[in-house]
């Protein structure tokens, strides 16, 4: 075990992103649009991927993996005030995608993949449980779906396709993300000045 803190995340990196998404034009329709804000998403996911890295190989005890997936999402999921509508409702759909994220790297730090079950069962059941309006069951799916992710197994992502929009679809959205990161924790770094 390192005695070195390791910066994981900071605040201040969650603020540059904000601010960029303030000063630009932000049309969801546009390409360099969808990109900065899954750039946000990824950047975030990267660093939960690295947390769970560092625990895996035995860097982070329980606890202090703990501690960092919670620093970080305490910084992630606060409220962000824009005047912008639109804006607002593209930051709360990432937000969303990423409470999945967290949950589902929180849950594998306390008690590892799911044991059984496939990620399209996971996903499938998710939708179902969303249809039936039982969103605690639908968030839990996505959770074992995503311990899943992290522990290596593929989540084909046309499957995401297939959802009708809603909170399933943004939380396999996040997911994607987090498989995305798990893969090559790096994609993001060269937005750092």
């Amino acid at each position: 075990m390192s005695n070195e803190p390791r910066e994981y995340y900071t605040d201040e990196r969650w603020q540059n992103w904000i601010e960029r998404l303030r000063e630009e034009e932000i049309d969801p329709e546009d390409e360099d649009s969808a990109r900065l804000l899954l750039n946000l998403q990824d950047d975030t996911a990267i660093a939960v991927a690295k947390i769970i890295t560092d625990f895996d190989e035995g860097e982070l005890d329980e606890e202090t993996a703990l501690s960092e997936l919670e620093d970080i999402q305490q910084v992630v999921l606060s409220e962000v005030e824009f005047e912008d509508e639109e804006k607002a409702m593209l930051i709360d759909g990432v937000q969303t995608s990423l409470m999945c994220v967290f949950h589902s790297a929180q849950e594998y730090v306390v008690g590892g993949p799911a044991e059984e079950g496939t990620i399209e069962e996971y996903v499938e059941a998710a939708a179902e449980a969303e249809q039936e309006e039982e969103l605690d069951a639908a968030l839990g799916y996505c959770v074992q779906a995503g311990t899943l992710v992290i522990a290596g197994e593929e989540m084909d992502i046309g499957m995401a396709d297939e959802l009708e929009f809603g909170l399933v679809a943004e939380w396999v959205n996040g997911i994607d993300s987090l498989q995305t990161a798990m893969r090559d924790p790096e994609v993001v770094e060269e937005e750092d000045e």
